[in-house]
């Protein structure tokens, strides 16, 4: 038995044993306290399996494309495996290390995470008018945070959307939390209810579509991309989460086109032109899209999703 976090969980082994299921391999989400993702391996001598059809995985994971779904099931069986075997401690972190050890938390928090469809954070990105998900996505009921607003110094826990940051290589780097609150489904009342954990920098949370376009659409917050993605579902996608980070992104070597999807305000217009200004030199063509209001996800709400597909596809003719 291996978690993620390094640590038994004795609620969930226990109930392991108490089914009398026969030893198969499985991938399950851990649903108790304990934090981490659950890997029994098969018995060498045994024939048996249980499987998953791709296409209830694919329903699952609201992914948009097959090919999202076979690279997360990879990610799942093993392809990039967490270690077992926890570095020594040291008293005193460089700051690489310390980098280091937040990107070790955030895959551990994104791989708690279960699947977004028919949860609070579904509800949450439907009342945005958003429809496209994808593995990208998890949903976790219980989340640790700190407020400052309470005046208190002590831990707190709320349901939170979780998003996967990746690099060029798919290497998870970062996890982003955005708090929710259970009774209305809205973004919840902290003072810092979007965080995130381990390396954004050149980094962002990225959504493929069923196309190998070299095109790319690459936008600041992930409601605000995600409004993009909703209205050009066959766009690939890229949430750099801020506007200093959307200056910040590095694309991969294969893009050829980068649609900037800015905020329409001072922020958008300074990331847009440091993003334009770094590729500058480099073979990748870039272009702007500009909401009328002050960002996409206004866009979608006010005009709808017909009308804001419209005008992007205006846009990206003209």
């Amino acid at each position: 038995m291996l978690w993620s976090t390094r640590q038994e969980c004795p609620p969930c082994r226990i109930g392991r044993q108490r089914t009398g299921l026969p030893s198969v391999r499985l991938i399950a989400f851990c649903r108790c306290s304990y934090v981490g993702l659950l890997i029994e391996q098969l018995p060498r001598q045994s024939t048996k399996f249980r499987t998953v059809p791709i296409d209830l995985l694919h329903a699952k994971l609201g992914s948009t494309s097959l090919k999202e779904t076979i690279t997360e099931a990879q990610h799942f069986l093993g392809i990039a495996p967490i270690s077992a075997n926890p570095a020594p401690r040291r008293t005193l972190k460089s700051p690489a290390a310390s980098n280091t050890s937040r990107m070790v938390f955030a895959r551990k928090l994104y791989a708690a995470g279960g699947p977004v469809l028919g949860t609070l954070a579904a509800a949450y990105l439907h009342q945005r008018g958003i429809a496209r998900f994808g593995p990208a996505l998890r949903y976790h009921p219980r989340v640790y945070f700190r407020d400052a607003d309470t005046g208190r110094d002590l831990p707190s826990y709320a349901p939170a959307l979780l998003a996967k940051i990746t690099d060029n290589q798919g290497n998870i780097t970062g996890c982003a939390r955005t708090y929710l609150d259970p009774n209305t489904g809205r973004i919840a009342n902290l003072s810092s209810p979007k965080r995130i954990l381990g390396q954004l920098h050149g980094n962002a949370v990225r959504f493929w579509s069923a196309s190998d376009s070299a095109d790319l659409i690459v936008g600041e917050g992930l409601e605000n991309t995600l409004s993009v993605g909703t209205t050009l579902p066959d766009f690939n996608l890229a949430s750099c989460l801020t506007a200093t980070h959307l200056g910040l992104f590095i694309p991969a070597s294969d893009i050829k086109r980068i649609w900037i999807a800015r905020d329409n305000d001072a922020a958008g217009e300074r990331a847009a032109n440091t993003l334009s200004a770094k590729l500058g030199s480099s073979s990748i063509e870039c272009r702007r899209l500009v909401p009328k209001l002050g960002d996409f996800n206004e866009d979608l709400l006010a005009f709808g999703k017909d009308r804001l597909r419209n005008a992007l596809l205006a846009a990206m003719k003209g």
